[in-house]
């Protein structure tokens, strides 16, 4: 049956193997989960259904056994009434009814097996079920932890990649060379400003000098 064999391939599947293989295990388990409950419910009306079917045979077979029984007393009366031709008769249609329960002897049997197996799958199906709701939460706990961390560490390799490092070193460069540009510039507007008071400073030493000189000689 295609319906066992989808639930063998669903008994027999690894939790973790699957996760690890999933490109979103979270939705992977759910899935798993719900194609399990899926399954169980279709084995479940499966095994009611094979019961009931073999509660129907059992029945055909009682049936013609008591068939059976009421016309080999048919032929033992026609025997005690010394009428052998409609014992004969009798006894034909008792053999009759001898091999079709005898047929469905062997149904029945078949049909026993059939439930067996049904039930041992629901069983097995419905146990996987359980491990499979039991071990969601911590699947996906598991998965979310296994996530951040690979996060982290691929950010952590990103901060101390050498390229990053290298590029922070030259934008540290470039700032510490702007800094130095600025000052200097600073300076050099400072010392232009003492320049021109020093000059100031002289020309009016000059001009009193010149004006003493002129008092001296006497020059208006």
């Amino acid at each position: 049956m295609a319906l066992l064999e989808r639930v063998a391939t669903l008994v027999r599947a690894n939790l973790n193997d699957l996760i690890d293989k999933a490109e979103d295990p979270e939705k992977m388990i759910k899935q798993v989960i719900v194609d399990m409950q899926n399954q169980f419910m279709q084995v479940k009306t499966q095994v009611a259904v094979a019961i009931a079917d073999q509660h129907v045979l059992e029945q055909k077979q009682k049936e013609h056994g008591d068939k059976e029984a009421e016309w080999m007393r048919k032929a033992e009366m026609a025997v005690d009434k010394k009428q052998d031709d409609l014992a004969r008769a009798a006894l034909e249609r008792a053999m009759t009814y001898r091999q079709m329960k005898e047929n469905f002897e062997q149904q029945v049997a078949d049909q026993k097996a059939q439930v067996e197996n049904l039930k041992s799958a629901l069983l097995k199906l419905e146990q996987k079920l359980a491990e499979a709701q039991s071990k969601c939460d911590l699947l996906i706990a598991q998965h979310r932890r296994s996530r951040a961390l690979t996060k982290a560490t691929g950010a952590q390799q990103k901060i101390g990649d050498r390229s990053n490092v290298a590029t922070f070193d030259r934008m540290k460069d470039k700032v510490r060379h702007s800094e130095a540009v600025s000052q200097a510039m600073a300076e050099m507007v400072s010392d232009d400003v003492e320049e021109k008071l020093a000059a100031l400073d002289k020309e009016d030493r000059i001009e009193k000098l010149l004006a003493d000189l002129k008092a001296k000689r006497g020059v208006a």
